[in-house]
């Protein structure tokens, strides 16, 4: 990078003092060197009795720390935000309500292992269960850095064949583990057959190994990815102190490639549950040009309860970034849905109340107006341009967009009918199920997106002859 890189470069240990310069920028030499005993900790760090006792202990986390990431760490503050990120301590061993072993339903939500399909047109696609270094609030802790849980070829195969047969996913994003730890022929593979695929138009990848070991992003790796463009890569800080010279050097080689960057952190109790670190934080990332993306609050996985912060936390950060800074560094705050109901994005609210024409807002001031709604807007004169424009279907998930373009009324859980016939049978009363089909909502065979089906006739007098409505409802569960 160029004398505008504004960054200091990361502190080397004393322990490390004497390996010479292209050893320490070698990235292979960083992962074969990592630290995960307590005795080579102890030569890096001053590690505290908690510290000891957790990596002594049976059955925890995985632990691996490349000598440049422990090298950024305050030897003796037992606070410092790196070391809370990945030196485990006995607070990590303790469990807490609504704890679970997948607490996204990910592996619930996988058509073939490895492969989540949560929405309607993009994947998660696992590649690897391995990392740089290991975060002690992984949401995939139950699978990431146990090689026995490594995907086989067997399995990328069946990814691969999923996706070829699956014309509605547009958008790929390769994650694990930590895709960028992959041999890179290995890597070049897997994405070179995802490309191959016509209707994959987007490729992503979600690493923290720009930040654990900036000197993997070399000129090779930014060649190769640029070769697959439109490609698009997310990177994981967490706290001022992981960013430096180094890792704005990796940034900058990636976003030369033409790679789009965006930043996902995760809220963490006393490491970064703060507006100040928060401000700090988004500001050093734009000097990266590295766009904050996602807040996410922590996920209830096992081993992070110590990290968890209320939500109420969440949007006050979000309320102290809003307007106080650019718009384009306030990342979305997100709660990833306990359940595997996906990421809901959580703010402030804006919006103070509505009558028919108005809308009160308030700004992050507490400064409150008032915007006056036209009288004459008509929401179908756009359809013309919209037939032109291929529709996706998203059968079964429209949920409350489907209610609003009309084609359902209501979203009832599931066995929500069974439940509230308290075990009856049927009846005359419940012999005609288009009483409960309301007009003019719902399919209708030929019926196009935007258009609803077409009034039924009305009620007949006794002893007219019954006419067809040609409406159906079905129930979303």
């Amino acid at each position: 990078m160029t004398s505008a890189n504004p960054f200091p470069r990361g502190r080397r240990a004393k322990f490390y003092a004497d390996v010479p310069d292209e050893k320490w920028s070698d990235w292979r030499w960083q992962m074969s060197n990592r630290l995960n005993t307590v005795g080579e900790l102890a030569q890096v760090l001053d590690l505290s009795e908690s510290e000891r006792q957790a990596l002594e202990a049976k059955n925890l986390f995985r632990v691996d720390i490349t000598p440049y990431f422990a090298s950024l760490i305050d030897p003796a503050d037992p606070h410092d935000p790196i070391r809370q990120q990945v030196i485990p301590t006995a607070r990590e061993m303790v469990p807490f309500t609504s704890m679970m072993e997948d607490s996204l339903a990910e592996d619930r939500h996988s058509p073939v292992p490895g492969l989540v399909h949560r929405y309607p047109d993009r994947v998660l696609m696992l590649v690897t269960t391995q990392c740089a270094s290991y975060c002690r609030y992984c949401t995939r802790s139950r699978i990431v850095g146990d090689p026995s849980q490594t995907f086989s070829r067997k399995e990328f195969e069946a990814q691969i064949d999923y996706l070829e047969r699956t014309p509605q996913v547009r958008d790929v994003l390769l994650s694990g583990g930590d895709p960028l730890v992959l041999a890179p022929r290995l890597l070049e593979e897997i994405i070179s057959r995802l490309r191959a695929i016509p209707h994959i138009e987007i490729i992503r990848i979600g690493s923290r190994v720009p930040v654990f070991l900036p000197m993997r992003i070399t000129a090779e790796l930014c060649d190769m990815l640029q070769k697959y463009h439109p490609f698009w890569m997310n990177i994981h800080v967490n706290h001022p102190n992981e960013i430096t010279g180094e890792l704005a050097d990796a940034c900058d080689r990636l976003t030369r490639a033409g790679v789009p960057l965006g930043n996902q952190s995760v809220l963490l109790a006393g490491v970064n549950d703060s507006v100040h670190i928060q401000r700090k934080l988004v500001h050093d990332l734009v000097r990266m040009r590295v766009r904050p993306y996602y807040l996410y609050q922590c996920d209830l996985v096992e081993g992070a309860g110590h990290f968890r912060t209320t939500v109420a936390r969440g949007i006050e950060i979000i309320e102290g970034l809003r307007g106080h800074t650019s718009g384009y560094a306030v990342p979305h705050y997100i709660v990833d849905a306990p359940g595997g109901g996906g990421k809901i994005p959580v703010m402030p609210n804006y919006v103070v109340s509505q009558a028919p024409g108005k809308v009160v807002l308030r700004n992050y001031e507490g400064f409150i107006t008032t915007y006056t709604e036209p009288e004459d807007y008509n929401p179908h004169a756009v359809a013309p341009l919209e037939d032109k424009v291929l529709k996706r279907p998203e059968p079964g998930q429209e949920g409350v967009l489907g209610l609003l373009h009309g084609r359902d009324m209501f979203i009832k859980p599931a066995a929500f009918d069974d439940v509230h016939a308290r075990g009856g049978g049927t009846h005359r009363l419940k012999a005609d199920e288009k009483k409960w089909q309301p007009l003019g909502i719902g399919h209708a065979p030929g019926l196009i997106e935007g258009e609803t089906a077409a009034a039924p006739a009305p009620r007949l007098a006794s002893g007219d002859a019954p006419a067809e409505d040609g409406v159906s409802q079905g129930e979303v569960s």
